[in-house]
């Protein structure tokens, strides 16, 4: 389901309500394509998040907290120059188009008052947020610069003049009633999506599905009626906002959507609802975005090791045949009366053979049978002695190859301040080669592990990378917490703090411990649990290596609600 006309609209709307005449606290940009705005309205805080990004442009208010940069962007300096302080006096939307203004009144250095717009242009791809002098229409800044080589339809560069994004001339659908429709619509032509694409703005393709599913023919007695329920509770603004999981995709929607199967769940705010459905899926492209490079490095140093098994174990066969060479030196010294000057091989009895059989002995005809003999016993001793390394090579190349596994995992579900925690340890580690600066080096700082807290109010703690598990695990935790991780699997130390819990708590736990590991989408995952004070850390292992005894284990499937719900239980 797409950020369309009518979602924006909903968004729009409910932000007419809420945060209009409200004043402008703080403005952060914690990542390149994402706005957080903090307006205060009606005696409280409210956080208005704007993202251009090009798969998740979006804006609403949200719970959610972000980290944001040290030093902020120019973008976001501009804007606290001339909003902090201001009051937003209206939000507008175009039609349903995806294009919002927001208008501000403020004063500029010399005390005078001074009018601002921040344009949000949702448009996939060339979505953008610009920030214009109201008077003049003078562009101050924007999110994203676009120079003449990029677009010679408008440039949108500070100093510009703001030109709007090319019409498409849609009709606005909210305007229309059954005769306007029946004008504008050929129902003999067909393709009545296309139509109904082509001619209305905001109309995403989920919606035209449910008009022509609630018109059942299309024709004119049956679409007109249909268009116009399908799109009453936005005229309206009687929102009912939910999202809707299938085997397919997740959707959600503003209004009902009847054609669509699947488990639905109802919001009390399109806010809310978009914060949910958009939270995840937003960090994860901005994690895969940072961490393509990191994780390609980690597959290729897994198959690197894969391949040096492979082979290790191919020489381990040729060491099968040690055995062979020191028959061949044994039999060859008992019969080297048999051995001719320049023989090319040479017949013997095989005293190893229960019938006594004769065996060809491969010679070679520059040597005496004397040193043919010991040639056989030094490819025997050599052969011999390879088995050790090789094996121990093996154990070597596997336990780097657990070591990446794990680490694959770790970025998998790492955010984006996670990832640099795994970035250190593999520099650390001599697998990434340290970044220099100039910079004299900070002080490491300790890990920030996740919290959760169960229906029977116990603190809950998970470690998602080596540097959160060993701090966790040997700093953090207490003798008597307890302990949990999937059994045999990569994934995340979980502590439940505390001796006092039932086991609702224990099973949360262990939840936790599934959702975080490499099986998190499988069924009946193993978890192991044990007392921290049976928990040890071998010398010389790896960051987050530990073994243990004294375990139990449970079997849990993996669930992203509960997850979720242990999450929400820390703001209570």
């Amino acid at each position: 389901m797409s950020f369309d006309g009518i979602v924006t609209k909903a968004v729009t709307d409910q932000l007419k309500e809420t945060i209009v005449s409200g004043r402008i606290a703080k403005i952060h940009q914690p990542f390149p394509t994402d706005l957080m705005m903090t307006v205060r309205a009606n005696g409280k805080n409210h956080s208005l998040f704007f993202s251009v990004n090009p798969s998740f442009a979006r804006f609403h208010l949200t719970n959610i907290k972000f980290e944001n940069p040290q030093e902020p962007p120019m973008f976001c300096m501009v804007l606290r120059k001339h909003l902090e302080g201001s009051i937003l006096e209206s939000i507008e939307q175009d039609g349903l188009e995806r294009i919002i203004t927001f208008s501000f009144k403020g004063r500029n250095e010399l005390g005078d008052v001074s009018y601002k717009k921040l344009i949000l242009e949702l448009m996939g791809r060339h979505s953008n947020i610009i920030f214009l002098d109201k008077e003049n229409d003078v562009i101050l800044d924007s999110i994203k610069h676009i120079p003449p080589s990029v677009s010679q339809y408008r440039t949108v560069l500070p100093g510009q003049s703001y030109k709007e994004p090319p019409h498409q001339d849609k009709l606005n659908p909210l305007e229309m009633n059954e005769e306007l429709l029946l004008k504008k619509l050929d129902y003999n032509r067909g393709k009545m999506d296309q139509q109904l694409r082509d001619q209305f703005s905001g109309l995403s393709p989920q919606v035209i599905k449910e008009i022509l599913y609630q018109a059942k023919f299309t024709n004119r007695d049956t679409l007109p009626p249909a268009f116009l329920k399908v799109l009453a509770p936005v005229r309206e603004q009687n929102y009912a906002p939910f999202m809707i999981t299938n085997s397919a995709k997740d959707a959600f929607s503003v209004i009902p959507l009847d054609h669509l199967d699947g488990d639905r769940q109802q919001f009390d705010s399109v806010h809310e609802m978009l914060d949910r459905y958009f939270v995840d899926k937003a960090e994860r492209d901005r994690v895969k975005q940072k961490a393509y490079d990191l994780e390609r490095f980690l597959r290729n140093e897994y198959q690197k090791n894969k391949k040096k098994i492979a082979k290790l174990e191919n020489t381990l066969k040729d060491a099968d045949k040690a055995k062979k060479q020191q028959k061949y030196g044994e039999l060859l010294t008992a019969h080297m009366h048999l051995v001719k000057p320049g023989q090319k091989e040479v017949s013997v009895i095989d005293y190893y053979d229960p019938d006594q059989k004769e065996i060809t002995i491969p010679l070679n005809v520059q040597k005496s049978a004397s040193d043919n003999a010991q040639q056989f016993f030094k490819k025997y001793h050599k052969l011999k002695n390879s088995v050790a390394y090789v094996e121990e090579q093996i154990k070597v190349a596997t336990k780097e190859m657990d070591y990446l596994d794990t680490i694959i995992q770790q970025v998998e579900i790492a955010s984006t301040r996670d990832l640099e925690d795994i970035r250190e340890e593999l520099e650390n580690g001599g697998y990434l080669k340290k970044k220099s600066s100039g910079k004299k080096k900070k002080k490491p700082s300790k890990p920030t592990v996740d919290r959760f807290v169960s229906s029977e109010g116990v603190d809950l703690y998970v470690g998602k990378n080596n540097k959160q598990n060993e701090y966790l695990t040997n700093r953090l935790a207490r003798q008597d917490d307890t302990w949990l991780h999937t059994k045999d699997i990569p994934g995340s130390h979980v502590i439940i703090r505390s001796q006092d819990f039932g086991e609702q708590t224990l099973l949360e736990a262990a939840n936790l411990a599934a959702y975080f590991s490499k099986s998190r989408m499988s069924g009946q995952v193993p978890v192991d649990y044990t007392l921290i004070r049976h928990v040890k850390k071998p010398n010389g292992a790896k960051p987050g290596y530990v073994t243990y005894d004294n375990q139990t284990t449970v079997f849990v499937t993996p669930d992203e609600e509960t997850v979720r719900q242990l999450k929400l239980n820390t703001e209570k």
